[in-house]
């Protein structure tokens, strides 16, 4: 016990007061640590998010087990026993380079293609190329499903949200694939009737329930896929493709209008003009428009003076 409490003192003395003299005498340290800190425990919560749903999680808990291993034997002076594990910790770096390598490698993916980073440091331009190849995607499972005739509903968040639609569904969180899209309307699977929603570069749902347009809005040849399609695009702003599974035909709903019967290259340009230029055009005019209005004001203090 006293060996226990001259460790407690010894770790009190040289870290905890070493820490609040320093405090003491340079206020600055304080800010830099609790950065520090608040930087370690994101970059440890980012990485158990990461690996808390993969078979890395088993790993981790034997580390940190063999952690709290190695602490006991050195408080309790079992010499044998701590030599061992410290070895053993020596080279737990590598080792967890080796047996991590997966994780690790997708982490560094997650952070680097991240919309949160790209949005913070400014790097529109990959959030374009991510989008555009999304909506390559989705053009190339629709006219898959429209050469078979599989009738199909997908529906493209913009700026306003419709989680509501997307509760409504069966959650998936997934990628855009065209293999992906093409298997949730196979005919007689638990997923076919319904919508797709795709929001954020991710497909959200699939089985989703959407507000039917009323019958006067729309001829009466068409079903319920088009009155549905009409629907969600009057509440919202979203963008709904229709495969009819009658004729093949692809349609898109924008603002309450179908536009029927449209081409591959022509849905291309609909969803990019609609989509990627006018999100990314409308973002360079509010900076434009802020950097207007900073010009004028500084220019109005000058004339002031």
């Amino acid at each position: 016990m006293n060996n226990i409490g001259n460790m407690l003192n010894s770790f009190w003395d040289q870290n905890i007061l070493s820490y609040i003299r320093l405090w003491q005498e340079y206020p600055i340290k304080l800010v830099t640590l609790i950065l520090d800190i608040v930087i370690v425990i994101f970059l440890a919560y980012e990485l158990l998010r990461i690996v808390k749903d993969s078979r890395a999680w088993q790993l981790v808990k034997g580390i940190a087990l063999l952690i709290i291993a190695t602490a006991l034997s050195r408080l309790f002076n079992l010499n044998i026993l701590n030599y061992i594990l410290s070895t053993v910790m020596d080279w737990g770096v590598i080792l967890i380079i080796i047996i991590f390598q997966p994780e690790i490698r997708r982490a560094l993916e997650q952070l680097g293609g991240t919309n949160r980073f790209s949005k913070f440091f400014g790097f529109d331009k990959d959030i374009i190329t991510k989008t555009k190849e999304d909506i390559y995607k989705i053009v190339i499972a629709v006219y898959e499903l429209a050469k078979n005739k599989t009738g199909a509903l997908i529906v493209i968040e913009r700026d306003i949200q419709i989680k509501d639609i997307i509760a409504t569904g069966i959650p998936m969180d997934a990628e855009v694939s065209p293999q992906l899209l093409v298997n949730i309307f196979v005919p007689n699977t638990p997923l076919h009737d319904g919508a797709v929603v795709i929001s954020k570069n991710k497909i959200a749902a699939a089985a989703c329930m959407l507000p039917l347009a009323s019958d006067q809005d729309i001829a009466k040849e068409l079903g319920t896929r088009h009155r549905a399609g009409i629907g969600i695009s009057k509440e919202s702003d979203s963008l709904a493709i229709i495969v009819s599974e009658e004729t093949g035909k692809v349609s898109i709903a924008k603002d309450g209008t179908l536009i029927a019967d449209v081409r591959e290259d022509v849905l291309k340009k609909i969803l990019i003009s609609n989509i990627v230029t006018k999100r990314f055009n409308e973002s360079k005019n509010e900076q434009n428009k802020q950097s207007i209005k900073e010009k004028l004001k500084n220019m109005f203090k000058k004339n002031k003076k």
